[in-house]
């Protein structure tokens, strides 16, 4: 894993804050990050003392870089993401990576035929907490799960943010509506189907700014997903079953040293289990250098970049459109 070497395309506040440290922290070697501006490629530089670069196609042009890391704003993550593999780079791109499931079968197609590693970052999923979530389900602490409810709302922010903007798909549906969806289908069976969705528009035009999907699988389990970017802040899943429910509260963005709660509930049973610190954002990326190198992991992260794509194709083609006044 020491040796993978690592640029990064793009400044973004996320590679700043927090996967370019878990990189370095992992044992990662950065090597170099591009940006359109020099300044900030260089002051990103100085920060994790690398090399800043001026412009995305130099980076890619490096013999010393193995693998990039995507942070670009949503709709540029599938054009450069192509580059980096035509490129002979693995791929490390933020979500949501895209919603055209012909995109998503393309790139994994290219990745697959050139031997590269495609892997979506939902930095949530590498989180301990999950693993005994599923756990528990299995072991039929709630009885027969009958439906999920998934939430990720976060309240207003400057107007400025790229997720206000429609041009760079900007959105709830984008911006926390894929977590809901990804969450979703830890619990469902594969192959969902989306019954219908909602999604509150600004007036004037702009980005969509909340939302609802449900979700549905062959067993008729059903998952109701809730998202936006005009609420009290709210981050969490529930499985209902027929004897009991789950809750994970700080289910997407539980900082490393936090330690999340997980709530069994039922008819006449109440339980919280503290569970262990976990840091997910260098789990995440130790899987990623891991599966650099194993071709069976290369093709289970391809079948989950397809299913997530089609899904938030299928909730955009069954979106009915709310304006805000």
């Amino acid at each position: 894993m020491d040796g993978l070497r690592i640029g990064v395309l793009g400044c973004a506040d996320i590679a700043w804050r927090r996967t370019v440290p878990a990189m370095l922290a992992s044992g990662l070697r950065l090597v170099a990050v591009a940006s359109r501006d020099e300044d900030k490629a260089l002051r990103f530089a100085r920060r994790f003392g690398c090399d800043g670069v001026r412009g995305y196609e130099r980076l890619l042009e490096r013999a010393d870089v193995d693998a990039v890391y995507v942070p670009l704003p949503n709709a540029l993550h599938a054009g450069w993401a192509e580059a980096a593999l035509e490129a002979g780079k693995h791929v490390l791109v933020e979500k949501s990576f895209t919603a055209s499931a012909v995109t998503a079968e393309k790139l994994t197609g290219q990745a697959a035929a050139r031997g590269l590693l495609l892997m979506e970052n939902f930095a949530f999923l590498h989180h301990s907490q999950h693993q005994t979530a599923r756990r528990l389900v299995a072991e039929g602490a709630v009885g027969e799960p009958r439906h999920v409810i998934a939430e990720f709302a976060i309240p207003p922010g400057d107007r400025a943010a790229i997720r206000y903007r429609p041009e760079l798909d900007g959105g709830s549906l984008m911006e926390t509506g894929t977590y809901t969806v990804r969450a979703a289908q830890l619990f469902l069976d594969p192959g969902l189907t989306v019954a219908g969705a909602v999604l509150q528009q600004e007036a004037g035009g702009g980005v969509d700014v909340a939302g609802s999907a449900l979700l549905y699988d062959a067993m008729g389990v059903t998952a109701q997903c809730v998202f936006g970017m005009s609420h009290m802040y709210r981050c969490a899943y529930s499985v209902l079953g027929s004897t009991g429910k789950l809750t994970v509260d700080w289910a997407f963005t539980p900082p490393p040293s936090a330690r999340p709660v997980l709530r069994l509930e039922r008819q006449d049973h109440r339980e919280e289990r503290v569970l262990a610190a976990d840091d997910q954002f260098a789990n995440m990326v130790r899987r990623f250098a891991e599966d650099v190198h194993r071709p069976s992991a290369h093709r289970d992260h391809a079948a989950d970049i397809v299913r997530q794509a089609r899904l938030l194709e299928a909730v955009s083609a069954a979106v009915r459109l709310v304006r805000n006044p």
